[in-house]
């Protein structure tokens, strides 16, 4: 409780000061709902569909965000989507209100108020409001800006500038990687390095190969000799010919011995699961796809298989306990016990077509979407059609900002 020190001639105190309490109290929680909403909304996901030949967005929930009247749309990002009207391209936002008009002959996403657009075969960056940027670094080629990012060129040299036009990086390597929590791999000559989103270098390009940092662990090879780099020192990994990236939530990853054949290992770079596999996935709360002889089951983190070999293709298990299935020639869904819970007669594929986002195939935010004769729509858990509905098209659903 706040206290005031107030003298109010003829009233009691204390009862000014719980009614002021009383009143900041409802303030506070006035202003904490208001975010609370506006958090919701921020975080407003929606997906592009198609019907009866126009281009809408849908909400998770089923119900419109935006009507469908547009020939073409990409994804919002940024809290803009570009719309096509059957001859050019322009941009709406989310109150689906064209803030940029149809100009362009083609358009990229926005990211960090800035994206690529073409006019006449000549690709420059525009502001929200479509007006030409000229005041970032030049460069021989053009690049999208990720999270604040863009590559640029000087012949044959890439650096990296932010959005402010800083250079970053000066034009100096072969190739720069997309950035990813704030590394990027690097390629100079034909050697490979990470370095920071300030440019540093924080390994330099010694190795011939290099994967992504997770909490100090990175997979390397040097020397034609595979291995993991722990905390800056090289650890070799007996036998291993390739070495797969370590997700920061997992302690196995998949590695390729010189058999050919693939088992996991931790991050000491020890074998914990022999190289028995001709294919596996990641494991995701302690089962992984793998592929034995000729069909696909799930094994444990021991290598035991916890669903026998019987299909076709399988994707690794969501957070919601389901994964995708291929039982013939259609994709179905099981549970950890190994029963098909939705029926094997869709069609499944990446939620997202975006390069930079992490792909993912299967349910995310308790929704996939699937094909099937009908066209395009999204299950929920249970197998549900949400809003019993199919589209000509649909995209997975994105942030609208």
């Amino acid at each position: 409780m706040i206290n005031f020190d107030v003298d109010f001639d003829g009233i009691d105190a204390s009862i000014v000061n719980i009614n002021l309490n009383l009143l900041i109290m409802k303030k506070i929680f006035t202003l904490v709902l208001v975010l609370f909403i506006s958090q919701i909304v921020l975080s407003q996901r929606v997906a592009a569909v198609r019907e009866n030949g126009k281009f809408g967005f849908i909400k998770e929930d089923g119900s419109w965000f935006i009507e469908p009247n547009y020939e073409k749309t990409g994804n919002f990002s940024d809290g803009m989507a570009a719309v096509f009207n059957g001859d050019k391209w322009g941009y709406i936002n989310s109150k689906n209100e064209v803030v940029i008009d149809y100009q362009f002959d083609k358009v990229k996403r926005f990211d960090s108020g800035i994206a690529l657009a073409a006019k006449d075969k000549r690709w420059y960056y525009i502001d929200k409001s479509g007006n030409e940027i000229t005041t970032l670094p030049t460069s021989d080629k053009v690049y999208d800006f990720k999270n604040g990012y863009a590559f640029i060129r000087n012949g044959e040299a890439v650096g990296v500038m932010d959005s402010s036009g800083k250079v970053i990086v000066e034009p100096q390597y072969k190739k720069i990687f997309p950035l990813n929590n704030g590394f990027a791999k690097v390629q100079k000559g034909e050697l490979y390095g990470v370095i920071d989103n300030t440019g540093k270098v924080v390994i330099e390009p010694i190795y011939q190969d290099i994967g992504r940092d997770s909490k100090g662990v990175v997979k390397v090879k040097k020397d034609d000799v595979t291995g993991l780099l722990i905390n800056g020192n090289f650890t070799p990994v007996e036998d291993a010919i390739k070495i797969w990236d370590f997700n920061d939530d997992e302690n196995l990853t998949y590695a390729q011995s010189s058999n050919k054949m693939i088992g996991f290992i931790d991050r000491n770079g020890k074998w914990v699961i022999e190289p028995s596999f001709k294919k596996v996935r990641r494991f995701n709360d302690g089962l992984a796809p793998a592929m034995g002889n000729k069909t696909w089951g799930y094994i444990d983190e021991s290598g035991n298989w916890v669903i026998k070999e019987q299909y076709k293709d399988a994707e690794i298990f969501s957070d919601y306990g389901l994964a995708p299935v291929k039982v013939k020639k259609a994709w179905g869904f099981i549970n950890k016990s190994g029963e098909l819970v939705i029926e094997d007669k869709y069609g499944i594929s990446a939620n997202s077509l975006n390069f930079f986002e992490k792909q993912t195939i299967g349910f995310e935010n308790g929704l996939v979407r699937v094909k099937s004769k009908s066209g395009w729509g999204f299950l929920n858990t249970k197998g549900e059609l949400l809003n019993g509905k199919w589209y000509q098209n649909a995209e997975g659903f994105v942030d609208v900002n």
